[in-house]
Order: C-alpha cells, then structure tokens, then sequence
C-alpha cells in the first residue's frame, strides 16, 4: 500500500455506464423505534422535520428508518414544482450515538445511495454513528430520471450497436415531469444540506465513491461548517472532465493487464503474445467491424451481430472495473482473436446490464452536459486519447446526447480545484481504469490535511477490502489523520488469471 501525505502539524479541524452513456430480523414497535433513533441522535429530536417510519429496504437487515422531504426543484426560484427526496437513516446501534453521522454520496453519475449495499462495509462506524442514505435529485426514489439507451426486446443486436439513438433520447426527455437542467452536483449538495439541517445534524462525515467524491467535494466547498470528516474512494477531483480522460486511464489499465499477464509464467504460457495480438485485431475492425454468431448467454437463442471497434473496447473498458472480473479478460481476449466470441458476449452482458440497471441515465446526462461537456474541446479530446486504443471517438460517442440534452449551469469557478483543510482520507485502487491514483494525487494538492492511500491489486473502489474498511472505521473515529496507519499489505496483488474456464491454475 502507497501513502502519500505528510501527517504532522496536522490542522485541529474535525472529513458509464455503456456506449452512450451511458433492519432487524424483527422490528420493534415504530413508535419506540422512533423515539430511540432520534435520541440517539445528539438529542436532537426536537431538530428533527423530517418524518421518519419504520420500514424494510434491501440490503439492510438492521432497524431502517424512512422518510421523504420535499425540495423546491428551482432551488432559487422557491417556488413551483417540488422533488421529493427519499431519506433514510439506519440508526446507530449504540444506546448513546455520537451526533455526526456517515453519509454516502454514490457513484455514476446517477447512482441511488438506497440502492448500495453498503452497511456492511461500515459496520465498525454503524455500531456508534447513524448511517445516512439520501437519493440525489434524480436517482432511485427522487424523481428519477430514467433512460434506458438499448432498445428494450431486441436482443443481442442492439445490445452491441453503437450507433447514436437521437430519438430514444427526446422520447426520455418528452415523458419527464422534470426540468433536467435543475439536476446537477451543487444544486443536489444544497438539497443535501437542507435535509442534514432538516434531521438535527449539525456536521456530517461524508463518504463519496466515484462520482460521488465530485458530490462529496462540491458540498465540502459550499458547507464546510457543516463537514467533520471526508472520505473519498476513487477520486474525481475538479480537473477530471467525464468522459475526456477515460481513453488514456483506461489504456493504462489494459496496459498493465497485459503486462501483469505477460509477467504470470501460467498467464504468458497459456496466451502468448497476447497484447500483439489483440491489437492486430482490433487494428482489423477498425477498418472493418467483424460480424459475429453467438447464442444469447441467458437465453440460448442464436443470433448474429456487428461488432465494431468501439463497441467492442467500451465494453472490455467495463470489464477492467474489477480485478476479478478482469482475471477472465485474458482468457476471453485469446478466444476473440481465434473467433470465438461467445465468451466476449456473456462477459460483457453481464458487466455492462448490471452497470445500465444500476443508473438513471437521464441524471447522468444532466451532470455531464452541463459540468463537463462545456469544457471539452475537440483539441482536447485528440489530445488526450493519443495513442490509446480507446481513441477520441469513445470521448465522442459519450457525448452524443448532449447536442439534445438541456443543459444546466454551474457556479462560476466551478472547475477549480476544491481547497480545504478539513480531514480528507483519499483512497485509490492501483488498477482502476477511470479514477487512476494520479486524481487522488492531483486532489490532494489542495487539500491541505489529507492522506492518500493507493491500495495494490484492487480497481474501481477499495472498500472492498476489510484492511480499508477498518483505515476508514479508524480515520472517521478519531475525526483526525493523527497517528492513522494504512493497514493493508503491500504485498497485495490482482487475482490470480484464468488460464481456462475451469480457473487459474492451483
């Protein structure tokens, strides 16, 4: 494990989606479930306006409170349509709570918090603090703004198609009861920041994974008062646009595959001369996109499809996300370049469909076409996807909708780096293909008391790992980076390769 950050004369502060886009076992009676969760909670009951039931949500198998409260959606205009914001709050299960809470910020962006599986991985921090899960304007239970890019029913074909659907765009936008421009990060941090004045808490601990670190920093600028602690996993500081940087970070990624690969005596035995031979493949279909009979992995069916470059590289790009599943990437590249595709196929449908299912789309492209888009250049893009195999039309394909999509604005400076002196702990995965360590090394030049850790042999978020659950459980404790030593092994390395389907060799 690699840390950067120097921990002394620390300041006192008390913290893609595809190719376009893309309680307790028992509850107790709720009257008393109420009245101990809200003292609790500081003592702050009486703070409390937000009203909060008892209630079941996937994934939490503790006492869930729920609840709704309502923002304007023109947050400036205070007035017209309103957003209905879904809350909800795991109570600490300590009789006496310390009064900050752990709140997360999830990722895309368009990810629901109520909608990740996250307790387990702060068990330590659940035992004494509340658990705060609210979904951003536009995700999950908030006014969702759904918009599914493939074409539901048909089938594998449309599945790998990268062609650009103008049509399916304005029909999303045609059926919202949304302003899609009233949907980005700073309007969505001060909706935040009601509802944490709303439930009694005076500072927060915030926790954001992916693009939630950009939420997670963007409500650090606008509330400082009110942070104690930040913890930011896979980070996207201010001077990452989405998606101009994802053809150099994701080369690198696929880069150290097949280095790591070619280093495995098992791996480099068993596909030899790999990297050569994936690139002469993909040379090939960029002059030419190579059609494909497959059966549907889940439902058996045979069916033809056309891969193109881009097509094919967006989805090996999901497939690098996790260690694990990228130890099957060798493997199903050596298939591919000997025309067997059925591996390639079942692969990517089951990365990409769980990805798609897991975001709104439309908040998505409210985010990147009003935060990112305006500050991309074609000079820019060219820049930037030099030499990778990912190339500049990945930037642009990823942007398409945005010549439909109404776009918002955002503060004026928006795009400065966010500086701050509150307790920041940052935390990269050593092989994660879209938030590489160089965003937590460039987030920390600002942000004065912080440490960065970059976990070895781990991708796109390292919570994953108990080592970093417990530097997290520490760091949020103590409120401070004081005396917080790193835990994991710097021995660590990816996953073991499959050399066949039967697994890596014993």
């Amino acid at each position: 494990m690699r840390v950067s950050g120097d921990t002394s004369n620390l300041d006192p502060l008390q913290v893609r989606r595809g190719q376009r886009g893309s309680g307790l076992a028992v509850l107790l009676i709720a009257g008393v479930a109420l009245a101990s969760a809200c003292s609790r909670s500081g003592g702050q009951q009486a703070e409390r306006r937000v009203n909060l039931s008892s209630c079941r949500v996937e994934g939490i198998e503790y006492q869930t409170l729920c609840g709704t409260y309502e923002v304007f959606e023109d947050r400036v205009a205070k007035q017209g349509r309103k957003v209905p914001l879904r809350v909800v709050v795991v109570p600490a299960l300590a009789a006496t709570a310390e009064p900050d809470p752990l709140v997360l910020l999830a990722g895309g962006p368009g990810q629901a918090a109520t909608e990740v599986p996250v307790l387990k991985l702060v068990d330590r921090l659940h035992r004494n603090r509340d658990i705060v899960l609210v979904d951003q304007r536009g995700t999950g239970a908030s006014n969702p703004l759904a918009c599914h890019p493939d074409l539901v029913g048909e089938g594998l074909a449309a599945k790998f198609d990268d062609a650009y659907r103008e049509d399916v765009f304005k029909k999303c936008l045609a059926g919202y009861d949304a302003d899609p421009r009233l949907y980005t990060t700073p309007i969505a941090m001060d909706d935040l920041d009601e509802v944490r004045a709303a439930l009694g808490y005076e500072k927060l601990n915030l926790w954001g994974i992916s693009y939630g670190t950009r939420a997670a920093l963007v409500y650090l600028r606008q509330h400082p008062e009110h942070v104690r602690t930040v913890v930011l996993d896979g980070v996207a500081p201010m001077g990452l646009y989405l998606p101009l940087d994802m053809p150099r970070d994701g080369q690198r990624a696929l880069d150290m595959l097949f280095e790591h690969c070619a280093q495995d005596a098992s791996c480099a035995k068993a596909f030899p001369e790999l990297r050569s031979r994936v690139q002469a493949m993909v040379e090939q279909m960029g002059k030419a996109p190579v059609k494909v009979s497959v059966q549907h992995p889940l439902t058996g069916v045979p069916e033809e499809i056309t891969l193109s470059r881009s097509a094919f590289l967006q989805m090996v790009f999901g497939q690098l996300y996790m260690p694990e599943i990228a130890t099957l990437v060798p493997l199903m590249l050596d298939r591919a370049t000997k025309g067997d595709w059925t591996p390639f196929v079942a692969l990517s449908q089951g990365v990409s469909g769980g990805m798609s299912d897991a975001i709104s789309h439309g908040m998505f492209f409210s985010v990147v076409c009003a935060e990112d888009a305006p500050f991309i250049t074609d000079e820019a893009i060219d820049r930037e996807a030099a030499g990778t195999w990912f190339g500049g039309q990945m930037v642009r394909n990823m942007l398409e909708p945005c010549k439909v999509w109404p776009r918002g604005t955002v503060p004026e400076g928006y795009r400065n780096p966010v500086v701050s002196s509150v307790p920041t702990l940052l935390l990269s995965g050593e092989l994660d293909p879209v938030t590489p360590p160089s965003w937590g090394e460039e987030a920390k030049k600002t942000l004065s008391n912080s440490m960065h850790v970059v976990v070895p042999g781990v991708g796109h978020n390292t919570m994953v790992l108990g080592c970093v659950q417990a530097l997290m459980a520490d760091f949020v404790t103590k409120g401070s980076l004081e005396g917080l030593k790193p835990g994991c092994s710097t021995d660590l390395t990816r996953p073991p390769f499959f050399i066949s389907f039967a697994g890596p060799v014993p």
